[in-house]
C-alpha cells in the first residue's frame, strides 16, 4: 500500500505536502534507520494494534521521505560525456 503513495515533493527539493516536521529534517540514513526498526517490530508483531497501525503509517511517510531523498541525489548526480567536437562536458546520469 506504501507503494501506492503520490509522490507529492516539489522537484526543488522542498518538504513533502503533509509530511511531519520531524521527518522532513532525517537524513536519509536516519530515516531509514528508524524504517528498518519500524519494519523489524511489525515482522516480529509486537505492540498493540493501533501501535502496529501508527508504526506502518509512520513507516510509510519515512518511505517516501527516502524515496525523495534518493531522489534528489539522482538529479544532483551527473556523468561525463564526450561532446562531437572532442570536448568534455557533463549531462545528467540516466539512472534508473
Amino acid at each position: 500500500m506504501a507503494d501506492q503513495l503520490p509522490n507529492m515533493r516539489p522537484a526543488t527539493g522542498g518538504p513533502v505536502q503533509g509530511e511531519p516536521a520531524d521527518i522532513a529534517a532525517l537524513s536519509f540514513e536516519d530515516a531509514l534507520a528508524e524504517l528498518d526498526k519500524i519494519v523489524r517490530q511489525l515482522e516480529d508483531g509486537r505492540g498493540k494494534l493501533d501501535e502496529a497501525i501508527n508504526a506502518y503509517e509512520r513507516g510509510a511517510l519515512l518511505k517516501r521521505h527516502c524515496e525523495a531523498k534518493l531522489r534528489e541525489a539522482q538529479a544532483k548526480v551527473e556523468r561525463i560525456v564526450l561532446n562531437p567536437d572532442g570536448s568534455l562536458g557533463t549531462a545528467p546520469a540516466d539512472i534508473g
